[in-house]
């Protein structure tokens, strides 16, 4: 099901995907009060139909599905480099949230949720995106560090040998934190204020998931460790980095 933004609303697209039909049409209904086009299916075949139909910004995903589950579609998601995706779970399935955050999940949120709760989610993942591409103008020069260059305007970082490393909006806003304090200690509460937005609560452990992710990555073409825990104080980006 389809309803329009207002004429006044950004061009943003989300799809709710979620086999529960009153809670989907309620929080795609509440998306459109406040800005959003919202779309509301219930299964990833029916998810499949929307993506090629349209431009989706964002996928609010439920875990538990028909068929596929969450879990797999956010992992081909963002494999595939497709939209942001907000992880919808039960409370007491952390299992399923900490490993929604591993497979590429921006953000996540318990059940049952409030639709102002969820409202706020999507805002702090748009304006991560838009600070990205529109506020970081003084970055156009890009970043190098340990052989590695970042594209802050694109949102591209390139190994060593040049492939593109794909990294997903909150792995990309953790690294660009780092970069913006070489070889300083950010505590986990610094780095959730600026790569998940100050504005709203997450999960604590949602920053060491998303570090670990983004070491291996890495770690996968450096020859040294560039992301670094220091006990009991937080991380730091242990190389020279540079603006050429």
């Amino acid at each position: 099901m389809s309803r329009a933004a207002p004429a006044s609303a950004p061009a943003r697209c989300v799809l709710v995907v979620d086999d529960d039909e009153e809670l989907r049409e309620q929080l795609a209904a509440y998306l459109c009060e406040h800005g959003y086009e919202a779309r509301a299916v219930g299964d990833a075949q029916e998810m499949e139909r929307s993506l090629a139909s349209t431009t989706v910004d964002l996928v609010i995903l439920d875990v538990r599905l028909p068929g596929e589950d969450g879990l797999s579609i956010c992992q081909r998601l963002s494999a595939g480099g497709g939209p942001a995706i907000i992880m919808l779970s039960a409370f007491a399935e952390e299992v399923d949230r900490i490993l929604g955050l591993e497979l590429g999940a921006d953000d996540y949120l318990a059940k049952p949720c409030s639709p102002r709760e969820l409202l706020a989610r999507v805002r702090a993942v748009f304006r991560r995106l838009d600070e990205a591409r529109a506020g970081e103008a003084p970055r156009v020069r890009g970043f190098q560090f340990a052989g590695f260059s970042v594209d802050p305007m694109r949102r591209q970082l390139r190994a060593p040998d040049g492939a593109v490393i794909l990294l997903t909006s909150g792995e990309f806003s953790l690294l660009t934190a780092f970069l913006d304090h070489p070889q300083r200690i950010l505590s986990r509460d610094q780095l959730l204020e600026t790569a998940r937005g100050s504005q709203v609560e997450v999960f604590d452990r949602a920053v060491d998931v998303q570090i670990s992710r983004l070491r291996r990555k890495l770690n996968a073409s450096a020859e040294v460790e560039v992301i670094k825990t220091v006990r009991g104080m937080g991380y730091l980006l242990d190389a020279k980095v540079t603006r050429p």
